[in-house]
């Protein structure tokens, strides 16, 4: 083999491993942690009951599992299912639960509610760095989706320094 050729193949070899290493680096995601999904509930809770509303609160993670959820107390036992199902709208969906139920409203875009896990009303609220949607919270107990929303802003509120 000419010197010339072993310097080609060398350099061919040196970048395709460089490429098949840099395709194998683990994968860096922004994620809820325990103390802000805690502290998210807490502010969401303190909000509600500051306008005297019994909720349940659930925030999920950037997979749209439950990383965090507090049944409130007095209230109904679907809250807790229902508070889920907002939070993992406004999740999978990146917007609230309730700009879901006005998009969907539209007789072009009903389909979009038969995805599983979904609802079209208010109370779920993205968590978001920038444009990322990292998680979200999903309120459920007071008499509509709108006020539960209010106190989901309030929670995210309490982390908004982490968020930036």
């Amino acid at each position: 083999m000419s010197f010339r050729r072993q310097v080609v193949t060398a350099a061919v070899l040196a970048v395709a491993s460089i490429a098949s290493a840099s395709a194998q680096a683990p994968l860096t995601e922004k994620n809820v942690s325990m103390k802000m999904a805690q502290a998210i509930i807490d502010g969401t809770i303190e909000q509600c009951t500051k306008d005297g509303y019994r909720v349940s609160v659930v925030v999920v993670d950037n997979a749209g599992l439950a990383r965090a959820s507090l049944r409130g107390d007095g209230t109904n036992p679907h809250t807790m299912e229902f508070a889920h199902m907002k939070a993992y709208t406004a999740r999978t969906r990146g917007q609230t639960s309730l700009e879901f139920m006005k998009l969907t409203d539209n007789p072009a875009n009903a389909y979009l509610r038969q995805i599983p896990g979904t609802v079209a009303v208010g109370g779920g609220v993205p968590i978001k760095v920038g444009n990322v949607t990292i998680g979200a919270v999903g309120v459920s107990g007071a008499p509509g989706g709108e006020k539960d929303e209010v106190c989901a802003y309030a929670g995210i509120a309490r982390v908004a320094d982490q968020l930036k």
